[in-house]
């Protein structure tokens, strides 16, 4: 048994064998669909969720973890003397990291809670890869000189095809979202220390393509790519011919292409997709 375990929040999108094989320990957060409150686990799915946000009367709300479960997460984690490395979505998009936090202090456990600055599998790369040193043996410190290293190497793109969603979540003003319908709008963003920063804007998917090859340039001249990872939310169709693109360049790597979780879905809207890559 290793003497390092990795927790990590539900806005973390991998393939559950992966989770299960690594041992890595998810805590789950709760949405708010008209009065009713789901846990973002196992039971409830993107893809069901999508339906079910699509029927709302109103946007689901999503709140982090109760801290009362965070610390009995990691006061059993800990019961053996193993040390804990708690990695989570960006504070600026939930208070999942400092509910970790204050926990951590009130735990019996050796804790020590990272935010990851990212999320959906822009995270994961950083919880997988902690999780594998883990499992053979790497001391916090290691891990934790991993964790940065990941942290510094990755990138995070997030195309969205209606800005409805983040409007009424507050995330970009009224008018911007009212623009970007009326004039069929496709917003490509940087998902940078927090914020998203548009890199790409235009009208029709066409904006999405032209991107998409000006991103193949240059994934070519870095030459260093060690993974990427596609999500989207209900929005396959496109993902699968940008996962055919990276693939061409990239024949060896196993690229997966994940329906993104409800926590992210909630925030982008139908249609979304997000491209994740990390560099050595």
């Amino acid at each position: 048994m290793t003497n390092v375990k990795i927790v990590t929040d539900s806005s973390c999108t991998m393939e559950k064998s992966i989770c299960e094989d690594l041992n890595i320990h998810v805590m789950p957060l709760s949405i708010m669909i008209d009065g009713v409150m789901y846990r973002d686990d196992e039971t409830l799915g993107g893809e069901k969720f999508m339906d079910m946000m699509e029927k709302a009367t109103a946007l689901p709300k999503t709140s982090q973890p109760p801290i009362g479960e965070f610390v009995e997460l990691y006061d059993e984690l800990g019961k053996d003397g193993s040390k804990v490395i708690s990695i989570h979505m960006t504070k600026g998009l939930s208070g999942t990291v400092e509910a970790a936090r204050q926990a951590s202090n009130m735990s019996q456990t050796d804790v020590t809670v990272i935010d990851s600055d990212f999320t959906d599998q822009g995270l994961s790369f950083q919880v997988i890869r902690a999780a594998e040193l883990a499992k053979n043996g790497a001391s916090v410190p290691e891990i934790l000189a991993e964790i940065q290293y990941v942290h510094d190497h990755t990138k995070l793109f997030i195309g969205i095809s209606t800005l409805n969603n983040l409007v009424k979540g507050g995330r970009i003003s009224r008018a911007t979202g009212l623009l970007s319908n009326i004039f069929n709008m496709r917003v490509v963003m940087d998902f940078e220390n927090s914020e998203l920063i548009p890199v790409a804007k235009g009208r029709g998917s066409k904006t999405f393509t032209k991107w998409f090859n000006e991103l193949k340039n240059e994934l070519i001249k870095l030459g260093n790519v060690r993974q990427i990872g596609i999500s989207h939310a209900d929005g396959l169709e496109i993902v699968n011919e940008f996962k055919k693109g990276l693939q061409e360049l990239f024949p060896d790597m196993t690229i997966h292409v994940l329906h993104t979780n409800p926590v992210i879905a909630t925030h982008t809207g139908k249609g979304a997709f997000a491209i994740m890559y990390y560099t050595d």
